[in-house]
């Protein structure tokens, strides 16, 4: 009889260790891993709002408007090299090259540790360099935004 207490005794002890074991050995929960919020590009909430207005327009296909909003967030903020960078993007859409290299260069002086932002200014003045029937300047810009993305 006291062995047979005994053998419980411990079969109930082993029960609880696995029990408090497996507790500790739980798989992650299952679904979707939230992402972290983007940054914003700006503290205003006056500037947020042109930004998104602008992205509106340019999806309604108003590109007129949508560089005025652009402009208009500039003047608000005009150190912000997001918004340069934007505002190029939409001039070489635009088909106005020259100026669309012109915003992209403002954007990289004002970006001097945003590596991943200057070179897509990089690529942005190559493509337009391209357009413009610059080759050798395209490939030097395509070059630069791959070299500024290199430790």
């Amino acid at each position: 009889m006291v062995s047979l207490v005994r053998q419980y005794f411990f079969s109930w002890v082993i029960v609880g260790l696995l029990v408090g074991l497996t507790g500790c050995a739980t798989a992650p929960p299952r679904g979707p891993v939230p992402a972290p919020e983007p940054a914003t590009v700006s503290q205003k909430n006056v500037v947020v709002a042109l930004l998104d207005q602008a992205q509106g327009e340019h999806r309604r296909g108003d590109t007129a408007r949508a560089a005025a909003s652009l402009e208009r967030a500039l003047r608000i903020e005009p150190r912000n090299p997001v918004i340069w960078h934007r505002l190029a993007r939409l001039r070489m859409e635009q088909g106005d090259y020259a100026q669309a290299q012109s915003l992209a260069a403002k954007s990289n002086a004002l970006a001097p540790t945003d590596a991943q932002l200057r070179s897509q200014n990089w690529q942005l003045i190559g493509e337009a360099r391209r357009r413009s029937g610059d080759r050798r300047g395209a490939e030097e810009a395509f070059a630069r935004a791959q070299s500024v993305l290199e430790p």
